[in-house]
């Protein structure tokens, strides 16, 4: 394939796609991109990883105690990102490039708040890391590129469909999480990619409701990991007070907040809450939908503080008094943090 433009290259590659045509259509109009990586140099920072977690670690009844996905080279000393739900509470990864060399990894740090995860290759890849963009810069119809493990063959073309407010049943909050379409099959801690060739978004999740109906995938914005770099590099975690957790599954269902699961061992568990129960408000104050419910708990304190969760179970409205805490402190870690 020849060294040229990266967005060239995808349209050598894959120009049988319609989808890819409106992608090189809409970027021609974007300006000159002679600077721009080639397609082989940005599926080459992209790798395989692989993640043994500790057999007693909270997550392995609902995220296993194998995971695969894909991690993004952003450092040249071997540090990766990924999606943190492929590495969290793990013992042990391996790092997989694509020319099928196989390397040891450390865990380097984790952070609920955003879902991102950070590991270090025990070698220099050499290969270029991608540079991160400014995510905040995207703006709905702009052509992407996603990439997941495997080459170029797992580059595929897709807009920006969506940047809206993201709630997920795990206690989870983006402010604005990037939406794009058509969907990747390989999402998990997948690549971003703008224009330019950088970096401005991590995938986390496959959804069928990315915009008016269509379905797609969810990417946690990469401006949200330079604040929060330098505690997850030295500390493993972000320092200062946590935001309190219940341990929790909430779904909206129907208009109610419905418990789909309750963490064993958390708050919620000790406190009395059980799964099929309906969360009605914190506080006596009504939650109107799963953003509203966090927002009112977090509003409350930092982690440790009590909680008057107001449940409706069996028929009949009760308030649970929750002694909430760090999740990090819920979790159990045999890795570097």
């Amino acid at each position: 394939m020849p060294n040229t433009t990266w967005w060239a290259a995808v349209g050598f590659a894959c120009l049988r796609t319609a989808a890819l045509a409106a992608v090189l259509v809409l970027s021609s109009a974007g300006g000159a991109l002679a600077q721009a990586p080639s397609l082989e140099a940005l599926a080459a920072a992209v790798v395989g990883i692989k993640t043994f977690i500790n057999p007693e670690g909270r997550s392995v009844a609902t995220l296993g105690a194998e995971r695969e996905g894909s991690g993004i080279l952003i450092g040249a000393d071997g540090l990766i990102l990924t999606i943190g739900y492929l590495m969290l509470e793990a013992h042990a990864a391996e790092i997989i490039t694509n020319d099928q060399r196989s390397l040891a990894a450390e865990v380097v740090g984790y952070d609920h708040e955003t879902g991102f995860g950070l590991l270090k290759a025990a070698a220099a890849l050499n290969v270029r890391p991608i540079p991160f963009g400014k995510s905040h810069e995207l703006k709905e119809r702009d052509p992407v590129l996603v990439a997941s493990f495997g080459g170029p063959d797992m580059v595929a073309p897709a807009f920006v469909v969506a940047k809206r407010e993201f709630a997920g049943s795990w206690e989870y909050l983006l402010e604005e999480a990037i939406f794009t379409a058509p969907p990747h099959p390989a999402w998990s801690g997948a690549a971003l990619i703008n224009r330019e060739g950088k970096l401005v978004g991590v995938g986390s999740l496959i959804v069928g409701d990315a915009a008016g109906g269509t379905p797609g995938n969810m990417f946690v914005p990469i401006d949200r990991l330079p604040p929060i770099m330098a505690d997850l590099l030295s500390e493993g975690r972000v320092q200062g007070p946590a935001r309190p957790w219940l341990g929790l599954t909430t779904e909206e269902n129907g208009g109610k907040l419905l418990v789909g699961r309750v963490a064993p061992g958390g708050p919620a568990e000790k406190a009395g809450v059980q799964k099929g129960d309906v969360v009605v408000g914190v506080d006596g104050r009504p939650a109107t939908g799963l953003a509203d419910f966090y927002r009112k708990v977090w509003s409350l304190g930092a982690a440790g503080t009590v909680i008057p969760l107001d449940v409706q179970q069996n028929n009949e409205q009760r308030r649970f008094e929750l002694k909430s805490i760090d999740r990090m402190d819920h979790l159990r870690f045999k890795s570097t943090f």
